[in-house]
């Protein structure tokens, strides 16, 4: 693993999971995204990784035109990294992950590392009443659902976004299989280093979130990728904070954010991002450690620049 002085926060601001009933607080409108986006930006995030939804009534959305009423709205107010998805949101075709990507030619994208059983069905045992129709079909419909990412559309999404326009990626990694499909790419030659690595725990249909399991797959990335590698973690729900500040220790970075997790800390909800850079970033200060500024994160991964992007 490549290590640095810095430490890089990635903020992931509203993603495709959490629904509008989950929390008040989740951004769903261009404005609400950007202005969350710029205060998690201020609070320490040199990474905001962004999904799109309708804002008429939250559901996750692919359509290019609604990013681009955020994207250069978050763009000039703050010097951010923007990191757009290519997961987009569950039932998506890869064509529909691509369309905003493919105007906005990003500095980053995430690209997920295999397919999974990618399942939140649980959370509609939990939920009485819905503030909108679409939410409770969404969440139940992923117990028999299958989120796709064969290697054809992995060698797509590279061949495409880094091949065609120079955007580099957050490979997110689910499963130890995953950095072994990594290495695969990486073999055929389609993405260089150096390689930005999300390890993820506790998504169902994914690894669990146990601390044992960060150090193999830390210990497997270590020997597929050597040097050529710098690790940041997410963990999912009430495993957040233990688990990146875990990553930190260990020489890595980190990722928080309302996508990731609607909670601050037991039994309170994160009014806002920037809640959740805010206390990542005390941790990490309390240990000493220092955290990257946009103009570092893109140094140490080799990112095109920001004023080379399509917005």
């Amino acid at each position: 693993m490549r290590k640095s002085n810095k430490v890089i926060i990635t903020c992931a601001v509203t993603g495709s999971v959490h629904t509008p009933t989950m929390s008040e607080h989740l951004p769903i409108t261009p404005d609400q995204i950007a202005e969350q986006s710029v205060a998690a930006a201020e609070a320490g995030a040199s990474i905001l990784h962004l999904h799109a939804r309708d804002p008429r009534d939250g559901r996750p959305t692919p359509d290019p035109a609604v990013f681009m009423e955020f994207l250069p709205r978050i763009r000039q107010a703050s010097d951010a990294v923007i990191n757009i998805t290519t997961g987009g949101g569950l039932t998506m075709s890869l064509d529909d992950r691509l369309a905003a990507p493919r105007l906005a030619k990003p500095e980053l994208c995430s690209l997920n590392m295999g397919s999974m059983n990618f399942a939140v069905f649980g959370a509609v045992d939990h939920i009485k009443e819905w503030k909108y129709d679409w939410e409770r079909d969404y969440l139940a419909g992923t117990h028999d659902y299958v989120s796709s990412n064969t290697f054809s559309q992995i060698e797509r999404i590279a061949s495409e976004l880094y091949g065609d326009h120079g955007t580099r990626f957050e490979f997110e990694c689910y499963d130890m299989g995953h950095l072994y499909n990594l290495a695969y790419i990486v073999e055929k030659g389609l993405v260089k280093p150096p390689f930005f690595i999300q390890f993820i725990f506790g998504v169902l249909g994914g690894i669990g979130p146990d601390p044992d399991h960060l150090v193999h797959m830390r210990a497997t990335a270590d020997k597929l990728f050597g040097d050529d590698y710098y690790m940041s973690v997410l963990g999912v729900g009430r495993h957040q904070t233990k688990l990146v500040t875990m990553s930190a220790l260990q020489g890595g970075n980190v990722r928080v954010g309302l996508e990731d997790s609607l909670y601050l800390k037991r039994g309170a909800y994160a009014r806002s991002n920037a809640e959740q850079v805010s206390k990542i970033r005390h941790i990490l200060e309390e240990l000493s450690l220092e955290i990257a500024t946009p103009a570092e994160a893109r140094a140490m991964l080799d990112l095109k620049g920001g004023d080379m992007v399509g917005f």
